[in-house]
């Protein structure tokens, strides 16, 4: 090749990189990591409703966008060791649920955007400065609203008019845990009935914890706000029956799973609705800008099957304004 064809060669293809980098760049694929404290299995329901968000919007696995998934698998203590894995993977954006593992991505990074599908009280835990204005690189939707608790065990209490003792199931790792149970015994002490904590740990497995509730005479069972314990929710739901227990519970997984009761913002509808907040922040929005958004729907789903073998009957008004009853 002649050195004159040679330098044209080279200073054409120069010329042409900028325009070839900016169609990679375009091209690139998203890359989100997700956290979450459970199982696959028994996170299915939430994971499958964020990435059907993501198809909804635009969004194909391998092509536009690829997921680095982390499980938990119910054990907390993983949860720091698996946030910093994320973080070095150099991932875009990261999706999770659950106050435990925020905290850990917060304590893990303070740059790559994080999106909370379901979170407690973000402010109160110190997780954004707050609801309005996040700041820093977390946001996402809480599922705390005033009066939550109390409207909670007025339902239990409209189920069983006698009730006078409720024993509140809530994990130590979570630091959300005591606020949501003192919340729960504000609202207690009006309706006049006494709470109970019962906590689950390493040491006290959900079988234990029963053994606990059974023991102090408990009428019924409340589960307080927790993504590990909602991960058990089929073996809790069917301690609460063999155990003739009502429970009230914090998502409708549980009731699905045979549980008697839920009232709460639909979780599965939250993960769909956690896609937009990732799909603005892989725009260039800023996530210490977008709001916390507060939950303004509940759900009332009653299992009318569970009802029956706890010898329950369901009033015919509470029936007719569940917005899901389940035979």
């Amino acid at each position: 090749m002649r050195r004159r064809d040679f330098i044209t060669l080279i200073a054409g293809g120069a010329a042409a990189w900028p325009i070839a980098a900016r169609g990679q760049q375009r091209e690139r694929i998203q890359r989100i990591g997700i956290l979450l404290a459970g199982t696959p299995t028994s996170f299915a329901p939430r994971a499958n409703a964020f990435v059907q968000g993501l198809r909804e919007l635009g969004y194909v696995e391998g092509k536009t966008v690829a997921f680095e998934w982390k499980w938990g698998e119910d054990r907390t203590e993983r949860l720091p060791e698996l946030a910093e894995e994320l973080v070095r993977l150099g991932v875009d954006a990261i999706l999770t649920g659950g106050t435990p593992a925020a905290k850990a991505l917060k304590n893990a990074t303070r740059t790559v955007p994080i999106v909370m599908a379901i979170i407690g009280d973000p402010v109160a835990v110190g997780l954004v400065q707050s609801l309005a204005r996040p700041g820093g690189n977390a946001t996402g939707f809480s599922i705390v609203a005033p009066d939550l608790s109390g409207k909670r065990l007025q339902l239990l209490k409209e189920l069983l008019p006698g009730l006078s003792s409720v024993a509140a199931i809530s994990t130590v790792t979570n630091p959300q845990a005591p606020i949501e149970f003192k919340e729960t015994q504000a609202a207690a002490k009006t309706l006049d009935i006494v709470l109970r904590s019962i906590q689950v740990s390493d040491e006290v497995s959900v079988e234990s914890a029963f053994d606990a509730i059974k023991q102090a005479s408990a009428q019924a069972v409340i589960v307080l706000t927790d993504a590990t314990l909602y991960s058990q929710r089929n073996k809790i739901a069917s301690l609460a029956v063999a155990n003739r227990l009502p429970g009230m519970y914090h998502a409708r997984g549980f009731v699905e799973a045979g549980g008697l009761i839920s009232y709460a913002p639909s979780d599965t509808d939250l993960f769909r609705r956690a896609a937009t907040y990732v799909d603005k922040i892989l725009k260039g929005a800023n996530p210490g800008d977008l709001p916390i958004e507060q939950p303004t729907k509940f759900e009332l789903v009653i299992n009318l099957k569970t009802a029956k073998d706890l010898g329950l009957t369901v009033p015919s008004s509470m029936i007719a304004t569940a917005d899901e009853v389940i035979e």
